[in-house]
């Protein structure tokens, strides 16, 4: 009897650890085979986790309950928060309030006023029509800011907008917590005061993060690092996210928003790139799991019942949710195309209306019918987001490159490189391999986009002007590289350079020959014209390859690096066809027929094509 029991017993233990298992199985399986194949296609990794979602959820039923996966995965949230928060000190979010409370706070008002009034006429109750118009008036924190960060446009101007319209519509959901109640039948005496009791405990709780942030977690990361524990550190981090959240979700208000006032405490502390890294690998999972839990959320017999309103619904609520954040963008400034950016990206429900029409369920201002029907509209409005993006695309037009913000917050270090191009980029490479602490500035965009995907923090500026040199930490470098592509720009930064800067020593990518010796007299410390090293590898490799050894190789090319600096000395004291003695002339037999040009323009292109060295100190001297 005892012997059937334990193995019944174990039988259990050994199903439910089957059930344990399967489930994070499915998951991950869903998530690898649906996200490349989704990126492939063009549609967004954001896409691919919801196909993923309603294929193992209302399709295939393989995972029966969708809601506590949800309520985890809105971790991924949380912590993204967090990570936005670090980015961002208060003096920054002091000069977004224009954005964050005006602009914010009239896309909430409207938008809501605007989708109220429509469910109202089209026959709903006033308190259902109005807890569902502002509910829906809220976007999705969670997909703006994932598809922001993952074409790296946070720092765009569109992407500034689009974040100060998703924080406020955080900061929004707690007074709309708050009236929920008073728009639930009979319960008009208790909401008053219910209201009040939220309010307080709102304030209460922001104060207990604002006091801990200020006098708690620096000195506690302090000691914490003097452990080196990095799994510590890691702990540390997590229980910072969580604590911040759990505090504002008591008091009514979003673990989010939690989040990212714990994070924006921190965006000054000197553990804020440590605590960044420690979160990143958790809120990419969880908020990846986010997706997949929307998409299980999926009530398809709801759907298939009101197709038809559901398919006349959502494309109206999108569309006059994108009209609205259109206008009100151009309103505060905003170009045309930012706003097609921003309208294209935040016209879809968002997750903070799941958690606005649970409470108005659970306090019966609104019926179950009319609840699973809302939360259809929110789902699908978010799997149509990547439609909205593309057709974004057909609504630009032509106009200048957007500029990005400039922003140099964490910049200096003992070599600044200005220029991520080709030239740039290999330079970099070699600094960064033994860890030299390089800021990097760019005046190209697009570029600088593309190099954040590949893991670079460059700084977008304009070399040429005195302020940005000064703003990325010039007047302590002990070493600038000029390293960008336009010979007139580059003489510019130089003259900048050389007589506002003089504690720095001065390295420069030159064009040509005659740009070296424009460089030396303008007395930079080095100089190396873009394609000589790379012209005498080439070269060297051309001799090996016909049958020279390597000694001979290089007893050749110190011949004629030696030959280049002493004719460059010959340039500097004569004029530019001084030297060619010490060229290596091709004979060649027998004489051409037309002699070549001897006008000074063909003899420099003639000595472009030759390899020559920049001189040393002691040659310039």
């Amino acid at each position: 009897m005892a012997a059937s029991t334990a193995e019944a017993v174990a039988e259990a233990a050994g199903a439910t650890n089957a059930v344990l298992f399967a489930e994070p199985l499915i998951l991950l399986g869903a998530a690898v085979l649906m996200v490349p194949l989704a990126k492939r296609l063009g549609l967004g990794s954001i896409l691919g986790y919801l196909a993923a979602g309603v294929i193992i959820g209302p399709l295939a039923r393989l995972i029966s309950e969708p809601e506590q996966i949800l309520h985890v995965s809105e971790l991924g949230v949380v912590m993204f928060l967090f990570i936005i928060g670090l980015e961002l000190k208060p003096s920054k979010l002091w000069t977004m309030r224009r954005d964050i409370f005006g602009m914010g706070a009239a896309q909430v008002g409207i938008t809501g006023f605007v989708l109220s009034l429509g469910f109202f006429l089209f026959g709903w109750r006033l308190e259902p029509a109005l807890i569902i118009g502002f509910g829906l008036a809220m976007s999705s924190t969670a997909y703006g800011m994932q598809d922001l960060s993952e074409r790296n446009d946070l720092k765009t101007p569109y992407g500034q907008k689009s974040f100060s319209i998703l924080l406020f519509q955080d900061i929004a959901i707690v007074p709309l917590l708050a009236l929920v109640p008073l728009m639930s039948p009979g319960n008009t005496d208790n909401a008053a005061s219910s209201g009040l009791v939220e309010v307080i405990k709102l304030v209460v709780a922001t104060g207990l993060l604002l006091l801990a942030g200020r006098f708690l977690l620096n000195p506690m990361f302090r000691l914490l690092a003097a452990t080196k524990a990095r799994e510590i550190m890691t702990a540390a981090a997590l229980l910072v996210v969580l604590a911040a959240a759990a505090i504002m979700d008591m008091a009514g208000m979003s673990m989010a928003m939690g989040a990212f006032i714990a994070g924006v405490m921190l965006a000054d502390s000197s553990f804020r790139h440590e605590l960044e890294a420690n979160i990143e690998p958790f809120r990419g999972l969880l908020l990846g799991l986010f997706f997949i839990a929307v998409g299980m959320s999926i009530n398809l017999s709801s759907v298939l019942v009101a197709w038809w309103r559901i398919i006349l619904v959502v494309p109206i609520v999108m569309l006059f949710k994108g009209a609205i954040l259109y206008g009100l963008n151009r309103l505060f400034g905003a170009s045309h195309n930012n706003a097609i950016r921003t309208a294209t990206l935040l016209p879809q429900a968002g997750e903070f209306a799941f958690v606005l029409f649970a409470s108005a369920a659970a306090t019966r201002a609104l019926w179950p019918s009319e609840t699973s029907f809302v939360a259809a509209i929110v789902t699908v409005s978010m799997a149509l987001t990547p439609l909205s993006l593309w057709l974004s695309k057909f609504l630009l037009i032509e106009e200048d490159e957007d500029a990005m913000e400039e922003d140099f917050e964490g910049a200096g270090g003992e070599v600044l490189v200005i220029g991520f191009g080709r030239f740039g980029q290999i330079v970099s490479q070699v600094l960064l391999a033994r860890n030299v602490n390089v800021t990097i500035i760019e005046a190209n965009a697009e570029r600088i986009r593309q190099a954040a995907r590949f893991g670079f923090r460059i700084y977008f500026g304009d070399g040429t002007r005195i302020d940005v040199l000064r703003a990325a930490g010039a007047e302590e470098a002990k070493l600038i590289c000029v390293c960008v592509d336009e010979r007139e720009t580059t003489n510019r930064i130089v003259d900048i350079l050389v007589s506002e800067f003089d504690q720095a020593e001065i390295y420069v990518r030159a064009w040509d020959r005659a740009h070296t010796l424009e460089l030396i007299e303008k007395g930079v410390d080095y100089e190396l014209r873009e394609t000589y090293e790379s012209g005498l590898v080439f070269g060297g490799e051309a001799l090996m390859a016909i049958g020279f050894d390597r000694e001979e190789v290089q007893a050749t090319l110190e011949d004629v690096r030696r030959r280049d600096a002493e004719r460059l000395s010959w340039q500097r004291s004569g004029d530019f066809s001084s030297g060619r003695h010490l060229m290596h002339p091709q004979k060649v037999e027998p004489e051409p027929l037309v002699p070549p040009e001897k006008h000074r323009g063909r003899d420099e292109e003639e000595d472009d094509d030759i390899p020559a060295s920049p001189p040393r100190d002691t040659e310039r001297a």
